[in-house]
């Protein structure tokens, strides 16, 4: 017997009603057993990516938690089966197969790295499997019942690459996490490079277990550049804001990856993370009353977590889009409910207003460029929304993806579109 862990199942209604529900569902895991229904949450509460899987973990809680305390869905409480995959990617494959094939899930949220994501997605496309992947990410996966809802690179390189070119000049530099995150980032910043006729003048992948940072700062010294491109992720990568303060080094860096998901605006002193500028989607500090909500309602429950991060936010949306697309159904029947959600969806929610792209099953983000200042007080300007138009309008020839009318099982890369800019 491992972690594994779950809420008690019990259905709200019984009788005629839970009898229809009953009636309705097709070859949905959980209705064709004996129990009601169950979603699976893998998110990181240990190992390299404890910092960002916690959040993700509480917020997906709270609202599966928020929707059973509100009657459920179709009449039924949601069972969470939430064991701690310990940022294993070996461990992520044992229990998503137990999910599916013993819980019989109904809906999975999972994993932080791409590299966790595919570890796992040939089991998720073995059993078409209805999964969430929330994470911020290099964009381009195009399965048939996979939503990465997270913002692409497109869309968050996208929204600060342009604005540090603006602000600070064309000479720029890009280290990335040696993984393949971090290797099709760096291909999108060389795409942006090209496209605005910047001048990359180093580029360096990190392994992920790297903690000393000497020499890629004094290479980065030698070059001169003018802003930073930066896609480090981890704990261990983290080591490079303090070792760069330490040196003195202040030129400012640009991210995907930094503040609004391991909140180092917080943890770190200043100057650190001074003048890093993210990409975001969503941060704990975005101003408004929605915000100042939901970040009160968060913490009302989980009363000792760190910070609501980027993913947190994702995972929290996505359960209750998910929601709706049950009740739309009328039934839990996954590939019914990926039919709902293809239609696409509009979210209001406390950064605004976003959409689910049905034919990519990707997001359009209300995208901003989010600034530590040299107390790590955090601002933001406002970049706006940017469409998922990586797989909707250049793949292909320029033709684009439809999910809805083709089945695919694959991930597009910027090389498959731009691959004489990148060889």
């Amino acid at each position: 017997m491992n972690d594994r862990t779950s809420t008690g199942r019990r259905s709200f209604l019984a009788g005629a009603g839970a009898l229809g529900i009953g009636a309705l569902a097709g070859c949905t895991g959980a209705l064709d057993g004996d129990d009601g229904p169950a979603v699976g949450v893998l998110e990181d509460r240990s190992g390299n990516f404890q910092l960002n899987g916690t959040s993700k973990w509480q917020a997906t809680r709270l609202a599966l938690e928020e929707i059973n305390e509100e009657g459920g869905i179709l009449g039924e409480e949601i069972e969470i089966i939430d064991p701690d995959p310990q940022s294993d990617n070996e461990r992520y494959q044992e229990l998503t197969q137990e999910l599916i094939l013993d819980d019989q899930i109904d809906a999975l949220w999972a994993g932080y790295s791409s590299a966790t994501r595919e570890a796992i997605r040939p089991i998720i496309n073995d059993h078409d499997q209805l999964y969430f992947y929330t994470t911020q990410y290099e964009g381009g996966v195009a399965d048939d019942t996979i939503f990465p809802v997270g913002s692409t690179a497109r869309q968050q390189l996208g929204a600060v690459a342009p604005f540090m070119a603006d602000e600070f000049g064309d000479d720029l530099y890009i280290i990335t996490a040696d993984y393949n995150f971090g290797q099709l980032s760096a291909d999108w910043v060389n795409v942006m490079a090209d496209e605005n006729d910047w001048n990359v003048v180093g580029e360096e992948a990190i392994p992920l277990d790297e903690t000393n940072f000497s020499s890629v700062i004094n290479n980065i010294q030698e070059a001169d550049p003018d802003f930073i491109m930066s896609m480090l992720v981890g704990a261990n990568h983290e080591n490079f804001y303090d070792q760069r303060d330490a040196n003195d080094m202040l030129i400012p860096i640009g991210t995907s990856t930094t503040l609004a998901q391991g909140h180092e605006h917080i943890r770190y002193e200043p100057d650190a993370v001074t003048d890093v500028y993210a990409g975001v989607s969503y941060m704990e500090e975005v101003p408004g009353e929605a915000n100042d909500e939901f970040v009160e309602t968060f913490y009302d429950r989980w009363d000792d977590a760190n910070y609501i991060n980027q993913e947190a936010y994702n995972n929290y949306f996505s359960v209750y889009m998910w929601r709706d697309a049950v009740e739309e159904a009328g039934t839990f029947d996954q590939q019914e409910v990926i039919e709902v959600l293809e239609e696409g969806v509009e979210y209001e929610g406390p950064s605004g207003s976003i959409e689910l792209d049905g034919a990519t099953h990707h997001m359009t983000h209300n995208m901003q460029v989010a600034h530590a200042d040299d107390n790590h007080d955090i601002s933001f300007e406002e970049v706006g929304h940017i469409e998922p138009t990586f797989l909707r309008e250049e793949v292909e020839g320029g033709e684009g993806i439809d999910l809805r009318e083709q089945s695919l099982q694959t991930q597009y890369e910027p090389g498959d579109v731009y691959g004489d800019i990148l060889e």
